[in-house]
């Protein structure tokens, strides 16, 4: 398997000019009838080696399992911002730190696939002050490597943890500002704000909160309880973007309102659960799609969270039992989030669009049960006042009318269904009249306009409405000659 060094002089140092290394295709072409094929080589020198490595270095997919030599990867790789290694065949990390080490310039780097799922030892973690991205997705890194890698890496900024089958998250911030007013204990693992899963804290490692950290991507890991995703927020307290899709993420919710309904009466559930957003007060984006939520009250949770602008909760369970349209779907979510100003990745809402959503949903919940209308009716009705129900007016046009029909100087009335093509009511005619449809011809004869004379209707898929009919016209039937 090549080192980093031989994959790069591979893809971009190889040597040119060479007869060996020229491409060759060959073209076979036929002459004249009678002719012989000829066979046509055409030679496509290679082009020119770079002078130095792009600023993105992607080497994915290459079988890379080693640096190689280090003084020659600072040599050429002095440009380099953000290198690309995924779906290689590392395994020692003292390898990767040496590669980061000798690219002064990294900032992102992405290693996702690779088998680094062994226990980092913190005596070969350099302090790595210049990486601000990194990729670990597919890794199954585990929770004590993860603190060791955040330790040394201050500067982070982005950090992708997917498809790493997680279930827990098994490290917690001791923030000490975190203090509960009722016993002094550190907050998230106090009975007053119902973290009440002690024993997956008591395995929990405690280290200090990473505060630059500003975007994390977690999608596909099976975690369920929202009591673990906490956890991120205390470990990342300036989170401005979370990704959690494709995470079975039941509720917003610190307790579970079936499950641990016995430990707590429901004011303290209630309240517990409105404090589901206090480790997020920085969070902008969040992508919960393809979750496992399906109560409406986990929507006026997320309605909490301080700072939120950017929410996608597509493919929830919730919206498969709901009995409306997508529009009206979108309508009612943007009347519960006054503060989402794009959803589920569509444009900027707009004052009109959340006025309409708003008057929509006191509409939607006017006719309900006490016990089915949520708070936000009520904030919405002192905002709007109570609206009138719209009318229900039916545009559609009749479905089935009475004409006059004509043929020879028989003239019968006989009711006609519109939604029909012109070829339908050939069809139709056909055993009445005994005239095949394809020597027919149809004119009709609008009885406000019958000085105008009759409309041949020439269209076979044209629709009857179309021609406006109306109880009272007339439809002659001719034979073709």
């Amino acid at each position: 398997m090549p080192s980093l060094l031989e994959a790069l002089e591979r893809k971009y140092f190889s040597d040119y000019g060479s007869e060996d290394d020229d491409e060759v295709k060959e073209v076979r072409t036929l002459g004249e009838k009678g002719s012989r094929k000829r066979l046509i080589s055409i030679f496509i020198p290679r082009l020119s080696p770079l002078m130095c490595v792009p600023e993105l270095l992607v080497l994915n997919d290459c079988d890379i399992d080693r640096a190689g030599d280090f003084e020659s990867i600072r040599e050429k790789c002095q440009h380099v911002r953000e290198l690309d290694l995924a779906q290689n065949k590392l395994q020692d990390w003292q390898e990767v730190f040496q590669i980061v080490v000798h690219m002064p310039r990294i900032e992102f780097l992405n290693l996702s696939k690779n088998h680094l799922s062994g226990t980092l030892s913190k005596a070969c973690v350099p302090p790595i002050s210049n990486l601000r991205g990194i990729v670990l997705n597919g890794t199954y890194l585990n929770w004590e490597s993860i603190e060791t890698l955040l330790k040394n890496l201050p500067v982070l900024e982005e950090l992708h943890l997917s498809l790493n089958s997680y279930k827990e998250i098994l490290i917690d911030s001791t923030n000490p500002d975190s203090i509960c007013d009722n016993c002094h204990c550190k907050a998230y693992n106090c009975c007053h704000n119902a973290e009440i899963d002690e024993r997956s804290y008591d395995k929990c490692r405690r280290i200090p909160p990473h505060t630059a950290l500003k975007t994390l991507h977690f999608t596909g890991n099976p975690v369920e309880k929202w009591t673990e995703i906490c956890r991120l927020g205390r470990i990342f307290p300036c989170l401005e973007k979370l990704v959690l899709a494709k995470c079975p993420i039941k509720a917003i919710a610190l307790v579970d309102d079936c499950n641990e309904a016995a430990s707590y009466n429901h004011h303290s559930r209630t309240q517990a659960n409105e404090a589901s957003h206090e480790f997020f007060p920085s969070l902008q984006f969040l992508n919960l799609s393809s979750s496992s939520i399906d109560m409406w009250d986990n929507i006026d949770r997320l309605a909490r969270f301080p700072k939120l602008i950017n929410l996608r909760v597509k493919n929830w369970p919730l919206w498969e039992n709901l009995d409306c349209t997508e529009h009206e779907r979108r309508q009612l979510l943007i009347a519960r989030l006054p503060n989402v100003t794009i959803l589920n990745g569509g444009g900027v809402i707009g004052a009109d669009e959340r006025e309409a959503a708003e008057r929509a949903f006191i509409r939607y919940y006017m006719e309900k049960p006490e016990s089915e209308v949520p708070l936000r009716y009520n904030e919405l009705i002192a905002k709007h006042g109570r609206l009138d129900p719209l009318v229900n007016v039916n545009f559609k046009p009749e479905k089935r009318v009475k004409i006059f029909l004509t043929y020879h100087d028989q003239t019968e009335s006989r009711l006609v269904d519109i939604n029909r093509t012109v070829q339908d009511l050939k069809f139709k005619l056909e055993k009445l009249l005994h005239l095949p449809s394809n020597k027919m011809r149809l004119f009709y004869l609008d009885q406000d306009y019958k000085d105008l004379g009759p409309e041949e209707m020439r269209f076979p898929n044209k629709l009857l409405y179309s021609y406006n009919i109306q109880a009272g016209d007339e439809i002659i039937v001719d034979e073709k000659k």
